[in-house]
């Protein structure tokens, strides 16, 4: 395999300073989805933990890394759950967190993130007009810009859940990851191409979403004026040159799905597995149900990422999959 910016022995470091509550998350085999998607299909369960995402493996080691070096502050633009996550990390070491985000988040994020002690501040716009703030703040306050995707703390904590899932899945032929900034999908792509390079890799985009999707098909960086889906945290319009670099190494295929093929997907998970996930961690889900005569007869994994969700719009996405198939 060509050379990622990533590495697997600092990869293997990583899990030694991440809080194990983070790690070695739920990954089973869920019968119950299989009827109804034609395949067999193991989750990969990243919401069981205190910020209910796969978020806090990245922020675990970039908070263990400014407490080594006596760094007491730091800031980040998040859509809401790599707020949480710097949050929760930084609130155990003493480091000072600041979190930009929209103001148009989802308020039970934006909620979670002021409960765990960050100062938050809103921005009128998308999640890039935030990214802009927060290198603003970092620059004139002195202090550590935390960039989701670009910094390698971000990709090789996200990467150990694919150290987990080459280490306990049974032969699996592909793995499903939602495709956003592109750490989840960077890192465990990098671990599964480096140890079970026969696993197809494939990444999911929302078709509102497709910067970095259209970016991997053409190979260079494809910006977007604006992005319209319900999986706010897949929501970018400026890929990161150096991430897509990676991804064009890691990744084998990346796809995009309909907003009615994320709803029935949410809808799917709760009908059948019991679980209540954010619309970026069905992504994998929706892939499947647009394409079953790829998958038929394969084993696929699918990372659920995140469950933080406003409840009165999951009522209505779920209420509104109920009635309509993708």
């Amino acid at each position: 395999m060509q050379e990622t910016r990533l590495d697997t022995a600092r990869i293997r470091a990583a899990r030694r300073v991440i809080d194990p509550v983070f790690l070695d998350t739920p990954l089973y085999r869920c019968e119950a989805l299989e009827p109804d998607l034609g395949c067999t299909v193991s989750i990969k369960l990243e919401t069981a933990n205190p910020v209910r995402s796969f978020k806090a493996r990245g922020t675990e080691v970039v908070g263990s890394l400014l407490a080594g070096h006596g760094s007491r502050a730091a800031v980040c633009a998040s859509a809401g759950n790599l707020g949480q996550a710097l949050a929760w990390s930084g609130r155990g070491r003493g480091i000072d967190v600041t979190v930009v985000a929209s103001r148009f988040a989802t308020v039970a994020k934006l909620d979670r993130i002021r409960a765990l002690g960050a100062r938050l501040e809103l921005v009128d716009g998308d999640h890039e007009v935030a990214r802009e703030r927060a290198a603003a703040i970092a620059r004139h306050d002195g202090i550590r810009l935390v960039e989701d995707s670009l910094d390698l703390e971000t990709c090789e904590g996200a990467a150990t859940i694919g150290l987990e899932l080459v280490d306990t899945v049974p032969a699996f032929d592909a793995v499903l990851i939602a495709l956003g900034g592109g750490a989840l999908a960077t890192g465990v792509g990098h671990v599964v191409k480096a140890l079970a390079p026969e696993v197809e890799v494939i990444c999911v985009q929302p078709l509102g979403a497709p910067a970095m999707t259209h970016s991997w098909r053409r190979r260079r960086v494809v910006t977007t004026d604006s992005a319209d889906t319900i999986a706010d945290g897949v929501a970018g319009r400026r890929p990161i040159p150096a991430v897509l670099d990676d991804l064009l190494l890691v990744a084998d295929d990346a796809v995009l799905v309909r907003e009615t093929s994320i709803m029935a997907g949410m809808r799917m998970l709760l009908d059948h597995a019991g679980l209540v996930v954010e619309p970026s961690a069905a992504l994998g889900i929706a892939a499947i149900l647009e394409d079953r005569d790829r998958f038929a007869g394969r084993h696929v994994v699918t990372i659920l990422c995140g469950s933080n969700v406003d409840v009165d719009a999951y009522h209505r996405w779920v209420g509104a999959a109920s009635t309509h198939r993708p």
